[in-house]
């Protein structure tokens, strides 16, 4: 082995190490591409210790069943279901401009943690602040928005689905899964131009926007509103301390059980963070709505996770493409933000 290569070794080696203590700092340690490589390999695969693997295996057809079809004047929505795997159909709205000429951009829109799931983004019920796959549709994009398990129609009128029985590991992985058969939905469609597929989601949509970019490569765009902060941050944070302490909220059952049976609620013994997360975005575009007063996801580490993943982006010389905004605002994705967003995905997929 040269000097030269044992020093990446050595590197990687150090990499590999401090990743496995959760400590932020480790991205630092990464000074090449061919390095990077590597240890995003080992983000992946740490995440799934905590998530529980990705399946892999051969797809079955989407099986798209039509529900209702309401027209709102420039748009088509239509409830419907899409066959994820044997013996799940996901609830989900398919939102198409009229405008529509050839095969545009499409966005999948991931809702918060809501009883009515994909009815919010949809338009139909819920905070008009996050009505995104309505709003973007009329912007001239597809959308899709699909239920979370648990939330919305999933889990109900015919829809159960139980993880646990059927060899995930956590609610977050199967979502994950789910979010990429719903890429597959909106490749299938004459409609949707299959490069220029974007993701947006807030809160509980917002750190699944991430995890979905992170295993599927097929994400060119992504907004990510209120939807992380530190481990460490979080964990020290009065909404965690409300809420059983540590990281206890991020491990129920609709999340991930692994962080408690697994490591104890304790941030210092994550096998990864949301540092690691965006930097496995790199070098993809991704906006950023952290709001100054977000009593959930501290501004503090949502900074720190961005400052660490900045220098993975600076690896690829693609530093503009990690945008951030920090509105005077709470736990929400306030008009301004919205636009700025939506110019970020106008700029990444319809140019």
């Amino acid at each position: 082995m040269n000097n030269v290569n044992r020093r990446e070794f050595l590197g990687l080696a150090l990499a590999s190490l401090l990743l496995h203590n959760g400590r932020r700092e480790s991205l630092r340690s990464v000074k090449s591409l061919q390095q990077w490589a590597r240890y995003r390999r080992e983000i992946l695969r740490n995440m799934e210790e905590v998530m529980g693997p990705l399946p892999r295996r051969p797809h079955v057809t989407l099986d798209i069943r039509k529900l209702e079809e309401s027209d709102l004047g420039a748009v088509t929505r239509t409830k419907l279901t899409y066959r994820s795997e044997k013996g799940d159909h996901v609830p989900a709205y398919l939102l198409i401009p009229k405008s529509a000429s050839g095969r545009v951009a499409a966005v999948l829109c991931l809702h918060q943690t809501t009883p009515f799931g994909a009815a919010e983004p949809a338009g139909i019920r819920g905070n008009p602040n996050l009505h995104y796959a309505l709003e973007l549709a009329k912007r001239g994009y597809v959308t899709l928005a699909p239920d979370y398990p648990g939330c919305g129609r999933y889990d109900f009128g015919g829809y159960k689905f139980d993880p646990y029985t059927h060899g995930y590991a956590s609610d977050t992985m199967l979502g994950i899964y789910n979010n990429m058969r719903a890429i597959d939905l909106l490749e299938s469609l004459p409609e949707v131009a299959r490069d220029r597929i974007g993701c947006i989601g807030h809160s509980l949509g917002g750190h699944n926007t991430l995890f979905l970019g992170v295993f599927d490569q097929r994400v060119r765009a992504l907004v990510s509103s209120c939807g992380f902060t530190s481990f460490a941050k979080y964990a020290a944070s009065k909404y965690a301390e409300e809420n059983g302490g540590q990281l206890a909220p991020w491990s129920q059952k609709v999340y991930m059980p692994r962080i408690a049976t697994m490591f104890g609620n304790d941030p210092a013994r994550m096998p990864f963070d949301f540092s690691d997360v965006l930097a496995a975005l790199a070098p993809r575009p991704l906006f950023v709505n952290a709001p100054l007063h977000d009593f959930i996801f501290d501004v503090s580490g949502v900074r720190d996770c961005l400052n660490s993943a900045r220098h993975i982006y600076s690896l690829f010389h693609a530093q503009n493409n990690l945008v951030a905004v920090f509105p005077d605002a709470s736990h929400s994705f306030p008009p301004a933000a919205r636009e700025q967003a939506y110019e970020f995905l106008d700029r990444w997929l319809k140019q």
